[in-house]
């Protein structure tokens, strides 16, 4: 189904040649004076020049030949060449019933379905999940629903950090904790235990401690490192107690990711490619991509064109270690053999800019991807507390994202609880209002991150991000909520939702409503294009306040004309729809009832 400002276009276009001037110059746009008109067009502007003519003129010339349009109600030409336009009722209803019968509200689905890997999350294991976790969360999420909603194949790869020294850290202290475990016995030959011998709890407190201790004790680093050595040489023992880290933290991440309703395709981590990285480095050493410098082994990525210094991508460390540029490559290198996507896209820190430019023209230069394949690097802004620094618990500790999730449930459960007390609200059981209110604290975190630019720094504010009113997810889930009670009245009053048709525009807060929904596709398309969720927050705020004016200004089930209750039934269903189509791919969903 064509974008609505394409045909309004295409109808500018063709009076534009009938008045004898260039097509071209007849592209509509949104009125920048929404009081004056609903569009607006400035080609007899720009073909003043051309046709050496005043623009008046021109404009005057265009109007004429759209005195009969069915699309425009209202063409007009004003000083010094602007024609402003306002659409027909009977146009606007039209296509709005072409988006009530169409599949995604006619949106064009992209004529190339692409397979697209998103790489998010990257945490590490044996770690809780903090605050500085859920932009990348939430985000990666919305944009590969996004680009699933626009038709395309999508995995998600969460892409943990499960190898390393921090492994080897965590069992060295179990070591010093617990000597006499099995998997330290270098004669045992039999099965290891199936029940790790710590909870995530102990895990999540052992790796801060064996941190912190190799910090000030050189010797205990050192038993760490060589602790790392033999679980990546294989020796079974340290495997066995690895595969139980990573079996105890998975589970305990999929509960954490869950609560913010984010799931992954994928679940690999590091560990996934590192048996292909000597083959890689083999492969750029022998086809003389990698050199050494300074003992490193190290590919020059830096280009003639370049107006900073892109310093070379190292490749190994001078004890031949590998880092995590070449983790990242090798994960590259196995995406296109096992997957062979079209597109990469990365949501990460904005701070690791450089290095993924470093990693993305490496992986060019060597050819381990496909030089048609898209490597797109995303990155988000930091949440920071009212204080403009990042976010912190009372103490000054990084929260958990656990404790935050919590505190927002606990926050909106007080409102609902005080809503249902001042209104008397006796059908509301404690059981669904907890239920309501983790459904509406997910939409006030997500929607509270997903509004801002993901490039920007944002202040989580909990108090403005769980309110009703203003610019947040509670307030679009109360009018999705609102919508519904006004369905389940009309048809317990005996009305069928189903046969309710669009009727013609009765009153300017409908036909606004009506315009807003007409702006649904070529938001969809650019939220994609731009992998930019922020537009589609700002658009269902639009909507959810065109929808609320008209509410106020309507008397909806009190209106007597049947056909027109049908009308403002048909356009509430739709309404709804897309509301709920666009909390969707922000990750969240409406309750029945708040």
């Amino acid at each position: 189904m064509q974008k609505i400002l394409d045909l309004i276009s295409d109808e500018m276009k063709k009076a534009f040649g009938q008045a004898g001037y260039d097509e071209e110059l007849g592209k509509v746009t949104l009125s920048n004076r929404p009081d004056l008109c609903e569009f607006q067009c400035n080609g007899a502007m720009a073909g003043a020049k051309l046709y050496k003519k005043a623009p008046i003129m021109i404009a005057q010339d265009v109007a004429e030949k759209l005195t009969d349009s069915s699309i425009f109600s209202e063409v007009t030409a004003v000083a010094p060449g602007f024609l402003n336009c306002k659409l027909s009722g009977s146009f606007l209803t039209s296509y709005l019933d072409g988006m009530k019968c169409n599949r995604k509200f006619g949106l064009e689905e992209s004529d190339h379905k692409k397979k697209i890997v998103i790489d998010y999350g990257g945490p590490n294991v044996a770690k809780p999940l903090h605050v500085g976790h859920l932009r990348s969360a939430v985000i990666g999420e919305s944009v590969k629903r996004i680009a699933k909603y626009m038709g395309h194949e999508v995995i998600g790869d969460i892409h943990m950090g499960d190898w390393g020294l921090q492994m080897g850290l965590i069992i060295t202290e179990l070591k010093e904790r617990q000597p006499d475990l099995v998997y330290f016995d270098e004669r045992y030959k039999g099965e290891y235990p199936k029940e790790p011998p710590f909870t995530i709890s102990e895990l999540e407190e052992i790796y801060p401690t064996a941190s912190g201790k190799s910090k000030v004790d050189e010797e205990y680093k050192k038993r760490a490192m060589e602790a790392t050595h033999m679980l990546q040489e294989g020796v079974r023992g340290y495997r066995a107690l690895w595969d139980h880290i990573i079996a105890v933290s998975v589970a305990d991440l999929k509960r954490n990711y869950e609560n913010l309703n984010v799931d992954f395709d994928l679940w690999n981590g590091e560990s996934s490619v590192q048996d292909i990285i000597p083959d890689m480095v083999n492969y750029m050493k022998s086809e003389g991509y990698a050199h050494e410098s300074e003992g490193a082994l190290v590919v020059d990525v830096k280009e003639e064109t370049d107006t900073k210094e892109i310093p070379p991508c190292m490749i190994l460390k001078s004890d031949g270690a590998s880092l995590y540029n070449t983790t990242d490559l090798a994960t590259i290198m196995e995406r296109k053999d096992k997957i062979d996507p079209d597109h990469i896209i990365y949501v990460v820190d904005k701070r690791q800019e450089l290095y993924f430019e470093q990693v993305f023209r490496c992986a060019r230069k060597t050819k381990i991807v496909h030089p048609g394949t898209e490597l797109t690097f995303l990155g988000f802004g930091t949440v920071n507390g009212k204080d403009g620094k990042p976010f912190k618990t009372r103490d000054g500790g990084v929260m958990r994202l656990e404790n935050l999730i919590s505190d927002i449930n606990d926050k909106m459960y007080e409102k609902i609880m005080e809503n249902k007390e001042k209104n008397g609200d006796t059908a509301v059981s404690e059981e669904e209002a907890k239920k309501t209110a983790k459904t509406v604290a997910l939409a006030a975190i997500k929607y509270g991150d997903l509004s801002n630019q993901a490039s920007k720094d944002y202040i989580f504010d909990v108090d403005r991000f769980t309110s009703f009113e203003g610019d947040t997810g509670p307030y679009i889930l109360y009018t999705i909520v609102r919508i519904k009670s006004i369905l389940n009245k009309y048809k317990e009053a005996g009305g069928n939702v189903l046969t309710a048709a669009i009727g013609g525009v009765c009153n300017d807060s409908e036909k606004a409503l009506m315009l807003e929904i007409t702006k649904f596709n070529a938001m969809m398309e650019a939220a994609y294009a731009e992998l930019a969720p922020h537009k589609v927050c700002a658009y269902i705020y639009d909507l959810s306040n065109a929808f609320n004016r008209f509410y106020h200004e309507t008397k909806i089930l009190k209106e007597e004309d049947e056909q027109k209750k049908s009308g403002y039934i048909a356009l509430l269903v739709l309404t709804k729809e897309i509301l709920e189509a666009c909390i969707d791919v922000l990750g969240f969903y409406a309750p029945e009832r708040m």
